[in-house]
């Protein structure tokens, strides 16, 4: 018999619409019932890759027994906190201020009206762990329920008062200070675990953002910041958390060394992680990061490309119901495949592949010896081991792919999409990938085609259908997926697109009184009514949506020479740098646009026939390097409708396809070759 959950689109939900419990997607439906029949609403949220929420759902959602009991007493709701961040903001900042730490599944009883009173994370079946039962939480929050009305009520009116206070900010009216870099980066070379990479200890997490932050200091120096993103990016891409069998990255570590990984791979951190590594590629000269970005790159395209363009959310953990199994090999296995003594001598040394294994009786891939070590263990040239090594996980991964495969979460998320956007565009400009560029082309057009109709902007697409407002995250993080793929590939199609975002986002998503500007919320002013409108500042596993609106301003403020604009996003910076200042690794994003919004911005506008050789050459001058503050637009003449202000009263130099750099509010002199654009952009003129 199935549940309402029947009806839905999230593959989550659709995983629990044959449980016995009586689910109801989040709506007026169940909040209804809930006051009508006045009974408190059980909240569980989680999402389809998460392994404790199958864990539970076994254990408490699939038991006849218990569901009956949360029938009879309950308003059960479940929800996908991956199509509903909202929800998940709000009720998460509850569960820590409750208990002190959150994480998924989350587990959170309500008032009907919507006040949470009490909450966790995964409850087990029966007490372990030094945990109580799920059953007793339920009874426990019954009887208080029928008994001691007044006190849950009471509660619940703190909880959501102290929400609310904290999702007030205001603009501290403090201006942007230098020093702010310096001060972040300071803590995140004091912090930083020179032993093993990274920041914190176990579980570790990659910190994509904090990394790219470092990177763009590297490019302003900073040799210091420059050694701890290298350092950092070599230590996770030796494998364990990397598969350096089939590419791409597992959300974190388990331990300390990057070795055990949780598997599921989620397409944030991978759409992140490539353009980090590219970025490092760049400026480090390491041929290992190319590889890293490619086959992170390769892996999105192969195992979470949609045939339309768009790209899934992740890979479950699990498969055929263990975490990791699809993953880690045996040396027997190893033996087998590779029937080449030279060859299994070879991989075994380089992973440290053993009987014994490092991951429940298995291995996980991680390298034992770098390409020096192995070169001189088996007698070849160093540039011949990779070359090697590849060969050898193509006919790994060709066994992989007979396994079980683990389940694919196949809903299409336009915030998740919009970095995968933005690391195809850039990789496709500096490493002249036109297989890229259409990747990158394709995926803008379906989310511009399937989740944007009516002058709205849609969250969430699976099987034709596009569902849930667009939240902060996903207009801002589209305008700089866009943006990013306009500077490669001069079709204006993406700048307007961008454009008309960018009003929309400030018409909509815009928090302002009569004194200053207080940044964004992170939903739409038609957004159903929630305990509070949320306004999540930090960065998380992806990049807040206020950070990403702060970058989509300050980009526009250069190419339409918009002051408002710029001034928006200065407030925005402004108003955070004492936090980020403090806690550098909870604010990258915003560290990377107090980067750009302190440096000297190029602005470069590039007219000629966009099909020429010369004109692509003097593309070719300006992404020959990394340069992150740096904007292009670029134009055939005349002018499209709507082209860039950026390229609006200018003409080709005796008909030549012509570059004009400007900086500070100064224009160079025009200029008609790639040699002496080049000199321009590294100030040699």
């Amino acid at each position: 018999m199935v549940n309402r959950l029947s009806q839905e689109n999230s593959p989550y939900l659709l995983q629990h619409a044959d449980n016995p419990v009586d689910w109801y997607p989040w709506g007026e439906e169940a909040l209804q019932r809930a006051r009508r029949e006045d009974k408190p609403i059980f909240l569980s949220i989680g999402y389809a890759a998460c392994h404790w929420c199958h864990v539970m759902a076994h254990e408490s959602f699939e038991d006849s027994e218990i569901a009956g009991f949360m029938n009879d007493f309950f308003i059960n709701i479940k929800v996908d906190r991956e199509e509903r961040p909202d929800l998940d903001s709000i009720y998460m900042s509850a569960v820590v201020a409750m208990t002190g730490h959150g994480g998924w599944p989350m587990s959170i009883f309500l008032t009907p009206d919507g006040q949470p009173f009490y909450g966790g994370t995964y409850f087990p079946p029966v007490q372990r762990y030094n945990m109580p039962s799920f059953q007793e939480i339920l009874a426990s929050v019954h009887r208080a329920w029928e008994q001691d009305r007044q006190q849950i009520l009471q509660s619940g009116q703190k909880v959501t008062e102290y929400i609310r206070k904290s999702s007030l900010t205001r603009n501290s009216g403090a201006k942007m200070n230098p020093q702010t870099l310096e001060k972040a980066s300071f803590a995140l070379g004091q912090s930083y675990d020179w032993k093993y990479g990274g920041w914190g200890s176990a579980p570790k997490f990659p910190q994509p953002m904090v990394v790219e932050y470092l990177l763009r200091r590297a490019v302003s120096g900073d040799t210091f910041a420059r050694d701890i993103a290298a350092h950092v990016l070599q230590a996770m891409a030796r494998g364990g958390m990397y598969d350096v069998v089939g590419g791409g990255f597992a959300r974190y570590s388990t331990d300390n060394y990057w070795l055990v990984p949780h598997f599921e791979k989620m397409l944030y951190d991978n759409a992140q992680l490539a353009l980090v590594y590219l970025h490092g590629y760049l400026i480090c000269g390491a041929k290992y990061f190319r590889r890293v970005c490619e086959e992170t790159l390769d892996f999105i395209i192969r195992e979470l490309a949609h045939p339309q363009g768009g790209f899934y959310s992740s890979l479950d953990a699990d498969s055929e119901g263990e975490e990791g199994k699809y993953y880690v090999w045996t040396l027997g296995e190893i033996r087998v495949l590779i029937n080449d003594p030279d060859d299994v001598a070879f991989l075994t040394a380089a992973y440290n592949i053993t009987v014994a294994g490092n991951f429940e009786s298995a291995n996980v891939l991680q390298r034992a010896l770098d390409d020096e070590q192995l070169a001189e263990r088996f007698g070849m040239q160093p540039d011949q081991v990779p070359v090697r090594l590849s060969k050898l996980h193509k006919r790994l991964r060709k066994m992989r792919d007979k396994r079980v495969r683990p389940a694919t979460d196949d809903k299409v998320l336009v915030s998740w999409n919009a970095l995968a956007l933005a690391a195809f565009a850039e990789a496709a400009r500096y490493l002249q990938r036109r297989d890229y560029l259409e990747v990158a082309r394709r995926n803008a057009a379906f989310l511009l085609e399937q989740l944007y109709a009516d002058n709205r902007l849609f969250r969430s697409w699976r099987n034709g259908q596009a569902r849930h407002n667009a939240y902060l995250e996903d207009y801002a993080g589209l305008i700089i997926g866009l943006l990013a793929l306009y500077q490669t590939d001069q079709d204006n199609r993406w700048y307007t697109a961008a454009e008309k975002l960018t009003a929309d986002m400030v018409a909509h998503y815009r928090d302002r009184d009569r004194d200053r500007e207080n940044g964004f919320f992170d939903t739409r002013d038609d957004h159903d009514q929630l305990i509070t409108r949320p306004k999540d500042l930090q960065d998380n596993a992806i990049p807040s949506g206020n950070a990403l609106a702060a970058a989509a301003l300050l980009r526009f403020s250069v190419y339409q020479g918009n002051s408002r604009y710029r001034q928006m996003a200065e407030e925005m910076l402004a108003g955070i740098q004492g936090d980020a200042e403090r806690y550098p690794t909870a604010f990258g994003r915003w560290l990377c646009e107090f980067d750009f919004a302190l440096s000297d911005v190029q602005e470069v506008a590039i007219l000629g026939d966009l099909a020429d050789s010369q004109t692509h050459a003097l593309f070719q001058s300006v992404w020959r390097t990394f340069r992150p503050n740096t904007l292009l637009a670029a134009a055939s003449l005349p002018l499209p409708e709507a082209a860039p202000p950026l390229l609006q009263n200018r003409d080709l130099v005796d008909g030549l396809p012509t570059a004009y750099v400007c900086k500070n509010f100064v224009c160079l002199n025009p200029v008609t070759t790639a040699e002496k654009l080049l000199a321009q952009l590294e100030n040699q003129v």
